[in-house]
């Protein structure tokens, strides 16, 4: 047929084609599976080069145009006569089939026939732009056949879905191979696929889960429909990397998500014995993990967790301060002891809580920012209150003490203070009193240094670092003054004890020790002018002289009442030594002159107030110990009582401390605070000022608020009442024509 040289002859087009056509009828009986031999190559060179000699002849010969249009008829006209009768006349799964081999038959035909007419392709089609052979191929079955049955074929796979949704086995590379053909037909383009089939899956799988949601939430438990609901889900996209397209898998998660979940997610929380709060009170850890998998996948699904963990923490902190102020309520007012091991024990179980759901926050809920504000919310409600009339500030103050301080109930190891430490200091944040709490510590400080009671510097020098960390350097470096001093104070007394040794004639006969404190780290303690016995006059002096030899320029204040004192009191039965304040001790040394003193030669004598004496003389004549007699005999000290030295007085221990009864501090504490509070407002108001110029009032009380309460939650009408006073010392000014507007004066 085909030939060759420059005799070549002329192919008319009804010969041409008539050969082509035997090549095509070929073909078809080959993909038909009819007795036919394959193509050898000396077919395929003679079928290509009729097509390239009929298109290379000169016009009107050049056959290009109607071979291109005859490509198409032949598909035609083979879809026509075989393909479409044989997919027609089969239902569901067989048509699906059928549809898949008369897919993969009509490609072969395609990639055959393109290289028959291969010619075509390289030189008229891209000339004239026009559709290339292969796409050609493609568009004769989507029009002729895709078009005819995408109904049929869609609804037949999305109930093929159905039932393995129900539990059934199908053919899952049946689905795959069919979907395929919805993506192919396409050619560049998802549409077939989206608008044929997805959008339609979509919403048969909304209808299909809204009625298994309806049922599920009557019938099972939360955790249980969790479960269901995650099962759905891992299911769901199992079928999209088994045989639905990758772009569907987000669509279609969502449509299940907002069926089984968001449609039902308040109900679903809110379960009443089963729901979030009962997860969370009986510590269903798993299924709390599941509840935040879950709901972190819709829309603002998590706020209603984070809300309901919130209240639920706020409950359990709340029902654990009730608990400790009926202990406490409940307790005698002299058990004072009891009272201070029940708010012991009630900051532990805080730390405890804390510790519980700082874990929650960390494995069930991955961290996440929502239910770490949720928990923060949650423990600055009940970390504020009071209990029995302390402070939250001072329990922790009080707490810290007791670990630190020698003779610890608690019997802890280092490792386990270090680790009470670092989480007192985490609840340390949740309290808005952070001032209130640093001078609690201080004053417990103070007593824990100067009266030796710490039980372990590198304890105490710890929280220092971690409270420095938290609250920053202004907060601590007072007490880092505080235990810097009781390091220089025992070299002070180490260079005093050798400069008594080198000046025997200034040794005052009694073994003194003397704490150096600086003014500014130590909290203030009042100072009276005792009038002491000689020979503790004779001990300040010598310590004066030795003190001069090392610094000209400072100025001693002596206090007398943290000192104390050991003195040897000889009764008729045995000397016993006591161990007093120097207070008790310059009382007591009264009496080796004399042996009876009224109330008021006491007074007289020591120079003090009444307050301070009625103390002294009670702790001596009216408690444990008596050390004096007091005529009339009775618990309490009056101005008209009569006081002797009791030699009677005998104990079976050779040593006794006789303590004087406790002054209660807090009122003070809280004075003090206050006081810095208002200077610390003024410095906030004046700072924000300068750098203003001009401020309307409410902008200058939120600024004011925003700078403090790192610190401490300051009170409007505190700030209000600050500003008033500024404007009268002239720092500020009202605006004349804006009364809610200050200026800043220079």
């Amino acid at each position: 047929m085909a030939v060759h040289g420059q005799d070549r002859r002329t192919i008319d087009l009804e010969e041409g084609w008539a050969f082509m056509e035997n090549g095509i009828s070929k073909l078809v009986n080959i993909l038909e599976e009819k007795q036919e031999p394959p193509f050898n190559s000396e077919t395929y060179m003679m079928l290509y080069t009729t097509i390239y000699n009929m298109c290379t002849q000169k016009p009107p010969n050049d056959y290009s145009q109607q071979l291109y249009d005859k490509y198409r008829e032949a598909f035609e006209k083979y879809i026509r006569d075989a393909v479409l009768p044989a997919i027609k006349e089969k239902h569901d799964e067989f048509m699906l089939k059928e549809l898949k081999i008369r897919w993969k038959n009509h490609k072969v035909m395609v990639r055959w026939l393109s290289r028959f007419f291969h010619y075509l392709d390289r030189y008229f089609i891209t000339r004239r732009s026009l559709t290339p052979l292969r796409d050609v191929g493609l568009i004769c079955f989507r029009d002729l056949i895709f078009q005819e049955i995408k109904g049929k074929v869609k609804d037949a796979v999305i109930v093929l879905i159905n039932q393995e949704r129900e539990g059934e086995q199908i053919d899952r590379a049946l689905l795959k191979d069919v979907l395929d053909i919805f993506v192919e037909i396409g050619l560049t383009t998802m549409e077939c696929y989206e608008n044929d089939f997805e959008d339609f899956l979509l919403k048969d799988t909304t209808e299909y889960y809204s009625v298994k949601a309806q049922s599920w939430i009557v019938e099972d438990s939360c955790p249980d429909y969790m479960i269901k609901a995650e099962e759905c889900l891992k299911r769901e996209k199992e079928r999209v990397s088994h045989y639905l397209h990758i772009n569907s898998e987000p669509k279609l998660l969502e449509r299940v998500q907002n069926e089984l979940l968001a449609n039902y997610a308040t109900q679903l929380l809110e379960k009443e014995h089963s729901g979030c709060y009962a997860l969370l009170r009986d510590d269903k850890v798993d299924d709390l993990k599941r509840m935040f998998t879950l709901f972190s996948k819709i829309t603002r699904g998590l706020e209603p967790v984070s809300n309901m963990f919130k209240t639920h923490v706020t409950n359990e902190g709340t029902a654990l301060v009730k608990q400790a102020e009926d202990s406490a309520s409940n307790k005698k007012p002299e058990k004072k002891e009891m009272v201070g091991m029940q708010e012991q024990v009630f900051v532990w179980k805080i730390i405890a809580l804390h510790d519980k759901y700082v874990a929650y926050v960390t494995d069930c809920f991955q961290g996440h920012t929502l239910f770490h504000k949720a928990l923060k919310e949650a423990f600055e409600v009940f970390c504020n209150k009071g209990v029995s009339g302390s402070s939250s500030a001072e329990l922790l103050a009080t707490f810290c003490d007791n670990i630190l301080k020698k003779g610890c109930s608690e019997k802890l190891s280092d490792e386990a203070i270090e680790d009470a430490l670092e989480k007192v200091v985490r609840l340390l944040a949740y309290i808005s009193d952070k001032d209130l709490f640093a001078e609690f510590y201080r004053k417990k400080l103070a007593r824990r240094l100067l009266f030796d009671k710490s039980a372990n510097d590198e304890h105490e020098r710890s929280i220092l670092t971690k409270l420095k960390q938290q609250c920053g350097g202004q907060f601590t470096s007072k007490m880092e003054g505080m235990v810097t001093d009781l390091t220089v104070a025992r070299d002070h007394q180490t260079k005093f004890e050798e400069f008594v040794a080198e000046h025997q004639e200034l040794n005052p006969g009694i073994d003194l020790a003397v704490t150096v404190l600086t003014t500014g780290f130590w909290p203030t303690y009042k100072t009276f002018d005792i009038n002491l016995p000689s020979e503790m006059v004779k001990c300040v002096e010598v310590f004066k002289e030795f003190y001069q030899t090392r610094t000209k320029h400072r100025k001693l204040t002596w206090i007398y009442s943290l000192g104390t004192c050991n003195i040897n009191a000889k009764f008729d039965a045995k000397t016993i030594e006591l161990i007093v304040t120097t207070y008790q001790a310059a009382l007591l040394l009264l009496f080796n002159g004399v042996d009876r003193l009224s109330y008021s030669e006491i007074v007289t004598q020591l120079n003090l107030s009444d307050d301070d004496v009625v103390r002294l003389l009670h702790s001596l004549s009216c408690a444990k110990y008596k050390i004096l007699n007091k005529e009339p005999a009775g618990r309490s000290i009056s101005p008209n009582d009569v006081f002797e030295f009791n030699s009677k007085f005998t104990d079976r221990m050779r040593r006794i401390k006789i303590p004087l009864p406790p002054v209660d501090e807090k009122k003070k504490v809280v004075e003090d605070v206050d006081k810095d509070r208002r200077y610390a407002i003024d410095a906030s108001i004046v700072r924000i000022m300068k750098s203003r110029k001009v401020m309307a009032h409410t902008q200058l009380v939120a600024e004011c608020v925003e700078q403090l309460s790192r610190m401490f939650k300051p009170d409007f009408k505190a700030i209000k009442k600050r500003i008033e006073d500024l404007i009268t010392r002239d720092y500020l000014e009202r605006d004349k024509d804006n009364a809610n507007t200050y200026r800043y004066l220079a």
